[in-house]
């Protein structure tokens, strides 16, 4: 099939974990499951792919229509792949990214019963971390997207309502520029949550003034000039006491709301 791509070796019995105490035997669609997911992991199916058809992945694996099927169930509720019933294209390969672990970890935090303050305090743990990384080895393209979203998104937030979300987009871009792939997913997960409540702040508790908005400006635009200088020590600093006075005010009256009472 076009676009679809070369295929693992066989399983075999190496397969198969061995070593002392009784342990269960994985399914076969488990294996076979197991064999297509290292590909995407190993970077052999890339996002785009088409998995080959039914009849070379059974004649492959040596497996039943019924446990192949079951296989690339197994993977389409993991989301890396996306089947269209009745279409003859096959099963398509989807790279997830945060989103896929941010609504499952917002029910955690729900059933946890977890504070809006846990939350922004995680942030203010991952975010100055991140900057100090992407001070330190940040390239002019993602000083320039950054820049950008502080001409353009965030402004044109402020003038819709929207700042919550355009202000959280740029926090979170902070995070992923800075290459760290743990800190740009856990700030995936907290993603949501946060810009939640964020809007709930402007909206109900705290409108944003004119002085307010200028004043955040002036801090982003400040951590910017610290990073574009190379100076890692004041720009992990200044975010450090900017995230600390932001968390303040936004918590301020709410220190123990739930993040249940924020998530939808």
């Amino acid at each position: 099939m076009a676009g679809s791509t070369p295929l693992a070796p066989m399983i075999g019995p190496d397969a198969v974990p061995s070593g002392g105490g009784p342990i269960r035997s994985p399914k076969t669609a488990e294996l076979v499951a197991g064999t297509l997911r290292r590909m995407v992991v190993d970077g052999q199916l890339k996002e785009g792919d088409y998995l080959p058809n039914e009849a070379e992945l059974m004649a492959h694996f040596g497996v039943s229509r019924p446990t192949l099927r079951e296989a690339v169930r197994v993977l389409e509720s993991e989301r890396l792949v996306e089947v269209r019933r009745g279409s003859r294209t096959g099963a398509r390969v989807r790279v997830p990214g945060p989103e896929i672990v941010a609504r499952p970890a917002g029910l955690l935090l729900e059933l946890s019963g977890a504070t809006i303050s846990d939350v922004m305090t995680a942030r203010s743990g991952i975010e100055p971390i991140a900057v100090r990384l992407l001070t330190e080895a940040g390239t002019t393209e993602a000083f320039d997207e950054l820049d950008r979203m502080l001409d353009e998104d965030i402004p044109a937030g402020w003038q819709s309502g929207r700042l919550a979300e355009t202000t959280g987009q740029f926090h979170r871009r902070l995070v992923e520029l800075s290459g760290n792939a743990t800190l740009g997913m856990i700030a995936g997960m907290l993603h949501e949550i946060t810009v939640r409540h964020t809007a709930f702040v402007f909206k109900e508790r705290r409108p944003v003034s004119k002085a307010d908005y200028e004043k955040v400006m002036r801090s982003y635009r400040k951590l910017m000039e610290f990073m574009r200088s190379g100076d890692a020590d004041a720009a992990e600093a200044h975010w450090r006491k900017h995230l600390d006075t932001t968390r303040h005010l936004l918590l301020k009256g709410l220190e123990t709301v739930k993040v249940r009472d924020v998530v939808g």
